[in-house]
């Protein structure tokens, strides 16, 4: 077998590069490019190919024998053999075998009477002769369908080539053979399409032993008649004779250089004519391609390595059971938890501030301002329902006597069952603290993965603190509510008295803020005219007596403005098939809050969201929906109101213990409010801060052998490894790179030429220049061919008369005009 000796030049670099790579775990990235054979049918596009591996393993014959693209991936390895991705582990070592597989996929698909197919064949060919590359052969281009082809059989073929010559990295090898009109070469058009400058397009003359006497392609191979900018490329493949009796491809080669050494019209240029030549042509493409890829290889290692040659160091003198080691890194490990710890909870103006998401002690704030009020909101009285337990209370603490005083008792009664009602919101209060610092420590505790036992002991040790402390809390603030539960102080400053209680406090329980600003943002509107099957976000304004929503945060195209007098906030529930969290604006005297809507539904992304705007809602006195209790019976809500229609003292005497209550459980709210933080974050968060500063290192040291809590776990094992093979890969494959550099010779890219001749209209009349195959100029033809384009540097003759009479001369001035046959 004839190896590409060409290529073999290429083969020992590009597989060091090919191995260095290979260590690095990464793919090598040079995308070497395909080459595309493209040209009319028995042009000789299939005989090109075989050159390049030195095999027959092609279909044969004349018209249409290519009828799907194929897909030849070459693949350098130690043993030579073939196979189809259609027939995966399945190795052809017999390359006839080969031919056979392919003629029998293509009439699988596309039927046995020259049907055609875009659907590709892939074949690979493992040879150690060959470099790794993809050569695509294709089928040639027809114009007239035969057989079962299809009438649009041309626009198909098209179709399928342009498919593959459009990609920039494919090369393109335009076939043309020498007996026919170079002129009219599709293969040369439709390169010139995809290829205008000319860069990937390589012209490829053919068949140039079958030419007629006295004729020859000279001044086409000189690229003075139709140049490319890359020139043409003349070739001699093998006779159908000759590979019916099996002539070896090297003998072909051998051939094909004694026809361009002893043909007169080709000698000259025997040294760039031939298969050889071709391939070194096409290899040094790939040099070049190689060359021009290398630089962001080389930039993309180089920060690479930099980037790991910081732990590399620690690396180099590593020692896994080095007790000194284990101790500096646990240390270290705790150093770092101390202060993620301490940063996450205070704070940090640092470039490791989390800008996804509020997290640590930004969280915990947002509970005690937002959440935490908001909770206690919720469960405060219902008006009805109060006025009903005050009639109740003073009625039964007169007995059967009629009261002429309102009674303190009443008062007292009324206003511990309130109290009490406290404790439900300030535990959830806890309880949420708690779990947002049991994140905060499990987030901190990550950077200790390398160490799993010790992340696990730290994690452990922490947690089981802070559960100790949530009960203390948790105890402190019962006892804070039993403060409250164990003396009325009626002196209290801020305290309304008996005196005042008559008055109606109604007016004054809404803070008067002004028409201030209290939220801004994005809601969703749910259910407005035709938006009641979706929903449409808007600006929205909170201030302390509207709310107002725009188009967008402009603030300039304002929608509507709704007054907040009276309104309350209900919950609504999450639809099945929405994501969004609801809740809704109503009157509860069911007038309409906006238009024909009886409630204003609005919806945020996450719940979340909306409880930070409950909030909000409640700084501008808009409180949320009572649950009526309706177990009563009718006689109990009878009673109520008989009592408060039927008896104007007990009226008066519930109005004064109504005013009563109401200013002395604000008195307990705000100090509620006030110290249920100032408890927990004394008690539980400045606690466990201090414990974890102060005394984790030395539970770690009572709870466990040091020698165990610091072994590594086997991913961080592997990952060290993994790095130090990682930084001497990329030194090795920068010590190659650089020879690659130094060993190889880039050629640059030719000036562009005169090619308009491509460009000419298929329709537009002109005359044709001769084929280098017609016939002769003189005593056989009265025809006679028009001079070469005049942008030509020297006029030259089509065609060549047979060797004896000097060519005719010519003085490049004053051609004379063509002649057309009569």
């Amino acid at each position: 077998m004839a190896g590409n000796q060409g290529m073999e030049q290429l083969i020992p670099i590009v597989n060091k590069l090919q191995d260095a790579f290979t260590q690095l775990g990464v793919s090598m990235g040079l995308d070497l490019p395909q080459i595309a054979v493209v040209g009319g049918q028995s042009a000789g596009k299939s005989s090109v190919l075989e050159n390049f591996v030195g095999r027959d393993f092609l279909p044969r014959g004349s018209g249409i024998v290519t009828r799907r693209p194929l897909i030849l991936q070459l693949i350098n390895s130690v043993s030579e053999y073939g196979e189809f991705l259609h027939c995966k582990g399945h190795k052809f070592v017999d390359f006839d075998l080969i031919r056979k597989e392919i003629e029998d996929d293509t009439d699988r698909i596309t039927g046995i009477n020259k049907g055609i197919s875009p659907v590709p064949i892939n074949l690979r060919v493992y040879s150690p002769h060959v470099l790794n590359l993809t050569l695509i052969d294709l089928p040639g281009i027809t114009k007239v369908p035969v057989g079962d082809q299809p009438v649009d059989i041309e626009q198909q073929i098209h179709e399928m080539i342009m498919t593959y010559i459009k990609k920039d990295n494919c090369l393109i090898l335009a076939v043309t053979p020498a007996n026919s009109d170079l002129a009219n070469s599709d293969a040369l058009k439709l390169a010139k399409e995809v290829d205008p400058e000319g860069v990937r397009t390589i012209g490829v003359i053919t068949k140039l032993d079958l030419m007629d006497d006295g004729t020859d392609a000279r001044e086409i191979l000189e690229n003075k008649l139709l140049p490319l900018r890359r020139g043409y490329i003349g070739v001699v493949n093998r006779s159908q004779k000759d590979i019916d009796g099996r002539k070896d491809i090297r003998a072909a080669l051998a051939a094909e250089r004694k026809f361009f050494l002893g043909h007169p019209a080709y000698r000259h240029i025997a040294e760039r004519m031939g298969t050889p030549f071709l391939q070194r042509i096409l290899n040094q493409q790939l040099t070049n391609h190689i060359r021009d890829t290398l630089p962001a290889l080389r930039d993309k290692l180089q920060r690479q390595m930099l980037s790991m040659e910081k732990e590399v160091e620690e690396y180099k003198h590593f020692r896994p059971d080095d007790p000194s080691r284990k101790t500096k890194a646990m240390l270290q490990m705790i150093q770092q938890l101390q202060s993620d710890f301490e940063r996450s909870i205070e704070g940090s103006g640092s470039a490791l501030v989390n800008t996804a998401e509020l997290s640590g002690g930004a969280r915990i704030n947002r509970l005690f301002h937002e959440r935490f009020p908001f909770e206690i909101v919720k469960m405060e009285f219902d008006e009805k329902e109060l006025r009903k337990e005050i009639a109740f209370a003073i009625r039964n603490i007169h007995g059967i006597r009629v009261g002429l005083f309102t009674p303190d008792m009443a008062f007292e009664a009324i206003v511990k069952k309130q109290i009490s009602r406290l404790k439900e919101p300030s535990l959830k209060c806890v309880d949420l603290v708690v779990n947002e610092l049991c994140n905060v420590v499990r987030k901190c505790t990550e950077k200790m993965s390398r160490y799993p036992r010790l992340r696990d002991q730290a994690d452990g040790v922490i947690t089981a603190h802070i559960r100790e402390r949530e009960q203390r809390t948790k105890d402190q603030i019962m006892a804070l509510v039993d403060f409250e539960l164990a003396y009325m102080n009626t002196n209290h400053e801020d305290f309304i008295g008996f005196a005042n209680a008559q008055q109606n406090s109604e007016s004054s329980s809404k803070r008067k803020l002004g028409n201030q600003v209290i939220r801004k943002g994005y809601m969703a509107i749910q259910n407005l005219g035709f938006m009641k099957a979706g929903s449409r976000d808007y600006w929205f304004v909170l201030t302390s007596e509207t709310l107002s929503w725009f188009k967008d945060d402009e603030e300039k195209d304002k929608k509507y403005m709704l007054p907040l007098d009276g309104l309350k906030i209900r919950d609504i529930e999450q639809g099945f098939m929405s994501r969004r969290h609801t809740f809704a604006l109503f009157n509860p005297d069911q007038r309409n809050v906006y238009k024909d809507s009886k409630q204003l539904e609005l919806s945020c992304e996450t719940q979340e969201e909306v409880d930070s705007w409950k909030a909000s809602f409640l700084r501008a006195g808009v409180y949320p929906e009572k649950k009526v209790d309706l177990t009563n019976g009718d006689d109990d809500q009878t009673a109520s109101e008989g009592t408060s229609s039927l008896d104007p003292q007990l009226e008066r005497q519930v109005e004064t213990i109504r005013n009563l209550v109401d200013s002395y459980m604000k008195i307990i709210t705000k100090t509620i409010r006030d110290l249920v933080p100032k408890i927990i974050m004394h008690l539980m968060i400045n606690n466990s801060k201090d414990f974890i500063n102060g005394e984790l290192l030395a539970c770690l040291y009572s709870t466990g052998d040091q020698n165990s809590m610091m072994e590594e776990s086997p991913e961080e094992a592997a990952k060290r490894e993994e790095m130090l093979r990682m930084y001497h890969a990329c030194k090795e494959a920068l010590r190659i790179i650089g020879d690659v550099s130094t060993a190889t010779v880039s050629t640059p890219v030719p000036p562009p030429v005169k090619d308009d001749w491509l460009r000419t209209a298929p329709d537009s009349p002109r005359v044709s220049p001769p084929s280098p195959g017609g016939p002769p100029r003189r005593g056989v033809s009265s025809r006679v061919p028009p001079p070469p384009p005049s942008t030509r540097s020297a006029p030259s003759v089509p065609n060549r008369p047979p060797p004896g009479p000097p060519p005719r001369p010519g003085s490049g001035i004053g051609l004379p005009p063509p002649l057309i046959p009569q």
